[in-house]
């Protein structure tokens, strides 16, 4: 079976990786991490603090990027004050609301606005939800996942410079890395902005869903937060020596990066010309296409006997849509093949 549906890395890992567990001490899991008894958290964050320039206490390091927004949206909405309210994209992952509904929190969308083959956040319209609902958490997606749009980060500083501290925003960059290698931005906006978190993982541009590692950045103002999310005893060792050599080869996922825009290009010439068919922008790992949905049942069939699992997404107002993880290349022309020899039917 190949796994198209949920953003999966159908590439080998990096040499570097491969080496780094090859080599790997096992007599380390027989102890504990000492790093906490130097005020330091892991291997890991000492080398994120050093990578992204970011004071080491501000970084976050999590049981993949699920955890780290899991932590931080069951904390901020069970505190004292009693502010349950969040606020999130319409069209987005629905583990967001899911984990809000785990500590009673209520969630309210604010709007995307598709404009051709793509979408865009409305800024204005963002701020003004949270004059008007006042939530503990605004969580953005950037990349947003199934859309595949995102703010740059002066659009992300604009933002935040209108956003009340009693408001914490949660950035979802978990596709970020596809968009830019630049990262200079994150130490600016955690430094200069009282109420941030950013989450990012190891699962998407590096390839290591089942290594299970997030990592994230957060202001020092939120050391409230910082404490709750730090572990004493420290993480898995065997994911943080393979983190590590992961982000040290930044070059190999560059290229597997460029691969995929080159397929994604593909997508955009061949399927989005046909009639009835939208492919519409991303700078993630995956595209989105709105089809005919008379084709729904037909394009299931031929998927199946391909032995290719894609999304049909079902979210109202977005459930003529497909969400297609960009695999190798001879996948990516078996799913445009699929969908034009249906199309053409």
């Amino acid at each position: 079976m190949n796994y198209l549906d949920r953003n999966e890395f159908n590439y080998a890992p990096s040499p570097e990786v491969l080496e780094a567990l090859k080599n790997f001490d096992v007599n380390k899991l027989c102890f504990y991490t000492r790093i906490y008894d130097e005020g330091k958290k892991s291997i890991l964050s000492v080398y994120l603090a050093e990578r992204y320039g970011v004071d080491e206490a501000q970084v976050l390091l999590g049981y993949g990027g699920e955890d780290i927004l899991k932590q931080a949206v069951h904390y901020f909405l069970t505190e004292a004050d009693g502010n349950k309210t969040m606020l999130i994209p319409r069209f987005s992952w629905w583990y967001y609301k899911s984990i809000a509904d785990e500590v009673n929190g209520r969630t309210l969308e604010y709007p995307l606005y598709e404009e051709g083959d793509t979408y865009r956040y409305d800024l204005d319209e963002m701020k003004r939800m949270v004059l008007c609902h006042q939530p503990k958490i605004l969580l953005i997606a950037s990349p947003n996942n199934p859309t595949g749009n995102g703010l740059t980060p002066d659009e992300l500083s604009e933002l935040l410079a209108d956003i009340p501290a009693t408001t914490t925003v949660v950035v979802d960059e978990a596709y970020a890395s596809f968009v830019t290698a630049d990262t200079t931005y994150i130490q600016r906006l955690v430094n200069q902005y009282p109420n941030l978190i950013i989450s990012r993982t190891l699962s998407k541009f590096y390839g290591l869903p089942g290594l299970r590692m997030g990592f994230g950045f957060i202001s020092k103002e939120l050391g409230r937060f910082i404490k709750y999310s730090n572990k004493y005893l420290g993480y898995n060792r065997i994911s943080e020596d393979l983190a590590i050599a992961a982000l040290q080869a930044d070059d190999y996922y560059r290229n597997v990066a460029r691969q995929m825009n080159e397929s994604r290009a593909c997508y955009e010439q061949e399927i989005g010309r046909l009639e009835g068919f939208t492919v519409y922008k991303s700078v993630a790992n995956f595209v989105l296409v709105k089809y005919p949905i008379a084709l729904k049942p037909a394009l299931q069939k031929a998927f199946a006997e391909q032995e290719y699992k894609v999304k049909f997404m079902n979210e109202p107002g977005i459930d003529t849509h497909l969400r297609i993880t960009l695999g190798r290349p001879e996948q990516n022309r078996i799913v445009i093949d699929t969908i034009k020899n249906i199309a053409h039917t």
